[in-house]
């Protein structure tokens, strides 16, 4: 029982925090004055200017190893984080030291998805800065241990066409998986619902690359009150994923292409039983009426496309067999507010000590290196 010795711990959601050469390196020229660089304030502390202007700061996203009374939101410097977050060589190291053999890592400055460059006033540079980017991680952020780093590309979702060139020439160099939008509708593009993203979709699917939707690419969650302090949204991302767990299964997605997978990045797994039984109950009561597929209820489209991801969440685990245990995968969230680095593989270990080894393996890594087609 539980997380044997020798399993060899993989995340599929942790972050890079781009050094800052990662775009004045790799960008035309005649786009030197607008690309993604850092500069230091007056008050010490180092922000992103994007286009001439401040485009957010550090913050929760580089705290590893901090205590939670050293948490905030005010801006901080390269000075003041690990050099893990941005060095990969002290990444591995301090994948060593917290246990985990192997990461998939979302973007920071770009936004989980390319936000970031979706707002740019220049559809040509924002094109530029997500292949820049696309090239940092495949060319030297997950080539310098390939073993051990997972490649996980953007597209500039904004442009269909330009998407598709992007996967084919990023999957031709090893990527491994697509970081996506949970809930493009929330951003005022078109939904899940309608043709718009097919060309994205099959593109992914022809390359065998998982949709890797993180918390939060969608923006922060409905309904919270105006007043109501941070800890609320913080607490309730994880909505954002059950949301797109139900539009994505009574969307015509999955039955317009049957291979391809979703991956809900720091959702939690918790909520996966109840939702898909409620979600199976009103398709009985309601698909005779409501316009979606009457022929497949919901959880079973469910075990070939969705698949979910835990920090920590023993709810889920205890619950594993209602929701597959061939769904469900681990991430570490170096350096974010949700890791627990320096203790990560001995807090997992405490959460699946109740665990037979098999499902144990499957859950760590075995899930992870079949999903994102990553062997040992």
């Amino acid at each position: 029982m539980g997380l044997p010795d020798d399993a060899k711990i993989i995340s599929v959601d942790d972050h890079v925090i781009e050094h800052a050469n990662v775009w004045l390196d790799r960008m035309p020229a005649k786009f030197k004055d607008e690309a993604p660089r850092i500069e230091r304030l007056p008050d010490g502390n180092d922000a992103w200017i994007f286009e001439g202007a401040a485009s957010g700061n550090f913050a929760l996203n580089a705290v590893a190893g901090k205590h939670p009374r050293e948490f905030g939101m005010d801006p901080r410097s390269y000075d003041d984080m690990r050099d893990g977050c941005h060095n990969i060589k002290s990444r591995l190291a301090d994948m060593d030291i917290e246990g985990v053999h192997a990461q998939m890592c979302f973007p920071n400055m770009g936004g989980f998805a390319g936000s970031t460059f979706w707002k740019s006033k220049d559809p040509e540079l924002a094109l530029e800065c997500v292949k820049a980017y696309n090239d940092f991680i495949l060319d030297e952020w997950c080539a310098f241990d390939p073993g051990r780093q997972i490649p996980l590309v953007m597209v500039p979702f904004w442009d269909v066409e330009a998407s598709v060139k992007e996967i084919e020439r990023t999957a031709a160099k090893g990527a491994k998986s697509v970081t996506f939008l949970e809930a493009p509708h929330k951003l005022g593009l078109p939904s899940f619902h309608t043709d718009h993203w097919d060309p994205i979709f099959k593109a992914a699917e022809e390359a065998d690359l998982p949709l890797s939707a993180h918390f939060g690419s969608g923006g922060v969650p409905l309904g919270t009150a105006p007043d109501g302090d941070m800890f609320i949204t913080i607490a309730l991302f994880g909505m954002n994923s059950m949301m797109a767990m139900v539009d994505l299964l009574v969307s015509p997605v999955f039955h317009k292409f049957p291979n391809l997978k979703f991956v809900l990045a720091e959702g939690g797994t918790g909520w996966m039983p109840y939702l898909l039984e409620r979600t199976d109950y009103s398709w009985e009561r309601h698909r005779y009426w409501c316009n979606i597929n009457a022929e497949q209820r919901p959880s079973e489209l469910f075990k070939d496309h969705i698949f979910g991801c835990f920090v920590s969440d023993q709810v889920g685990i205890d619950q594993r067999h209602q929701i597959g245990v061939e769904q469900i995968l681990f991430e570490s969230d170096y350096p974010h507010s949700d890791c627990n680095w320096p203790h990560t593989r001995k807090l997992l270990a405490e959460q699946l000590a109740d665990v037979p080894e098999d499902e144990a393996r499957l859950i760590v890594e075995g899930n992870a290196r079949r999903i994102f087609n990553f062997p040992a």
